[in-house]
């Protein structure tokens, strides 16, 4: 049973099947931190939104991580990461492992019970270093 503390998500329906649902947390040092929640086929699970490689680059940049056949994709380089335990064996990112955020499946919600943390909004937090389209500054996006 999910604690009454706990913080509704959203569902197992809503959650992307190719993509991710993006949401703010605060830490208890008080900064905030962009996470994404995605399906990986045989687990619901939640990341810290930077790749382990380059931590400015956003693996979910406010439209949806990029999935391929159950691994997270970082859109710069290409390292490719388990959505169900984090860890990359590929690219720049090899070796590395994504920082998890406790989330639990109860029937078809999914909820924050990571107790480091607490929920603050759906969606990222606002990047005062994005340039006009919106989109954070890199050498290269990948989209599928």
């Amino acid at each position: 049973m999910v604690a009454t503390d706990a913080t509704r998500l959203t569902t197992v329906d809503e959650l992307p099947e190719n993509g991710s649902f993006l949401f703010t947390i605060r830490e208890r040092d008080g900064s905030e931190v962009e996470v994404i929640l995605v399906n990986g086929g045989d687990c619901i699970s939640a990341w810290r939104n930077f790749c382990q490689h380059e931590t400015d680059q956003r693996l979910d940049r406010g439209f949806g991580a990029v999935m391929r056949d159950g691994e997270i994709v970082c859109p710069k380089h290409g390292s490719m990461f388990d959505a169900c335990s984090g860890h990359c064996d590929n690219g720049k990112a090899k070796g590395s492992t994504l920082l998890s955020v406790d989330v639990t499946v109860e029937d078809d919600d999914i909820y924050l019970t990571d107790r480091t943390c607490d929920f603050l909004h759906e969606g990222g937090i606002e990047d005062e270093d994005d340039d006009d389209d919106g989109m954070p500054s890199s050498s290269s996006h990948l989209t599928f």
